[in-house]
């Protein structure tokens, strides 16, 4: 017992350390806002178009909706963890690029530590950053000179998490998720010429230290025996960053460096109170048929101490799983399979336009496993996801994404008998 609880540590900080250490995207979005946001859904989640609010699965720990963390099983102990890689084709102007990238996603584990409480903890991403991109052209006036600005960005925000689900009633429950959400932001523009000159290098670093807080709600309504829907509500709690901005410029002549203007700027930037609905149909604990809908009131939280700069992002999404039979002889009969589609709108206002809305499909299988442990699901997950903007000459991007998730499921507090 002592050596598995060391090894599941050992995974927590090997996970966390390798999330602050990755760049998972290449977008040259990411520049604005926050970056490329996370959904949180873990890969069995994903495969169903990323819906997650009114599902209750003892078999799978549900992020989305902290209300399903009293649907654990009295006797079981939950690790969950995974990771992505990522096929990106980006196009602007007939002009195409490829870039590949993996990341480490997720880790969490859940308990119930009394017959109608259940708690989990865990780590999430919540945005990234990534780009590197130049501008050429010729200085007015002087066609034979060219000035090159270069674009680099790098980092993203990360959410270590507690919570807990409570069965208020024997169809109702109710959850909170609190978490600490912090990491670090930089941007930076760098300007030269083809000439024998100094370059300056303005730069923009943001430090983030915060809250993030979010409720949940489940009901199960019994249309008769055989066939459940339960509905799910959830609500994030919007509030400003504790951010911690330093601006300024550089110009070096290669050899040294010099600050002009270092500027630091506090509490500039927000996330927004977000909404959540969905419903889940289950027929026999075979079939599962989801739909979600999730508001994000982006149109009214700060960036760089500035409104309008965001709109309010809608996502919509919907998923299916069946399970043939999970006692059956024949092993393709006990995997999961799954299959969903998601649409997101922007939530950037950019100059030139609105920022890219993502179009996603997506299928996996989740394989039952017995090696070591009474119940580990393997869920393997395909997503091909289309970015295109609201300007048809701006950057569009095709996306393939492999995610795996591994679902421990340990019996760790039955009672041994001894005659």
């Amino acid at each position: 017992m002592l050596s598995k609880k060391a090894l599941i540590g050992a995974w927590i900080v090997v996970g966390c350390t390798a999330a602050n250490a990755q760049t998972s995207t290449n977008s040259p979005y990411t520049r604005y806002g926050l970056g490329d946001l996370s959904h949180q859904a873990f890969a069995n989640n994903a495969a169903m178009g990323g819906i997650g609010y009114g599902l209750r699965d003892k078999s799978h720990i549900n992020t989305l909706n902290p209300a399903s963390f009293s649907s654990v099983d009295s006797l079981s102990f939950m690790f969950d963890t995974g990771m992505t890689f990522k096929m990106s084709n980006y196009k602007e102007n007939n002009v195409k690029t490829n870039a590949n990238n993996a990341s480490f996603d997720y880790l969490a584990m859940q308990f119930r530590v009394h017959p109608r409480i259940g708690v989990a903890f865990g780590f999430l991403p919540y945005s990234q950053v990534g780009y590197q991109f130049s501008h050429s052209q010729p200085v007015a006036g002087k066609e034979t000179v060219t000035m090159t600005n270069l674009f680099t960005g790098e980092g993203g925000l990360h959410e270590i998490f507690g919570g807990v689900g409570v069965k208020v009633f024997k169809n109702l429950s109710a959850g909170v998720r609190a978490g600490y959400l912090y990491g670090n932001i930089d941007y930076q523009t760098q300007s030269g010429v083809d000439v024998v000159s100094d370059l300056s290098i303005v730069y923009n670093s943001i430090k983030v230290r915060t809250y993030k807080m979010d409720f949940g709600l489940q009901y199960t309504y019994e249309l008769d025996k055989a066939n459940q829907l339960t509905f799910g509500v959830t609500y994030g709690l919007g509030h400003k960053l504790n951010t911690k901005e330093t601006k300024g410029v550089q110009i070096t002549d290669q050899s040294s460096f010099s600050n002009v203007n270092d500027t630091i700027v506090s509490d500039s930037y927000g996330m927004p109170h977000t909404f959540g609905f969905g419903v889940a149909f289950n027929h026999k604990r075979k079939l599962t048929v989801g739909m979600d809908y999730t508001l994000q009131k982006w149109g009214d939280v700060l960036y760089d101490n500035r409104k309008g700069m965001y709109k309010d992002r809608h996502r919509v999404a919907l998923g299916a799983e069946y399970l043939p039979n999970p006692f059956a002889k024949n092993y393709l009969k006990r995997i999961r399979y799954r299959a969903g589609t998601y649409y997101s709108s922007p939530y950037l206002q950019l100059a030139q336009g609105e920022g890219p809305a993502e179009f996603g499909v997506s299928a996996g299988f989740g394989f039952p496993l017995y090696l070591f442990q009474r119940n580990t699901i393997l869920s393997l997950t395909g997503q091909f996801v289309h970015t295109k903007p609201s300007v048809s000459t701006m950057l569009s991007e095709n996306r393939f994404e492999i995610k795996l998730g591994l679902t421990f499921n340990e019996r760790w507090f039955a009672k041994w008998k001894v005659n």
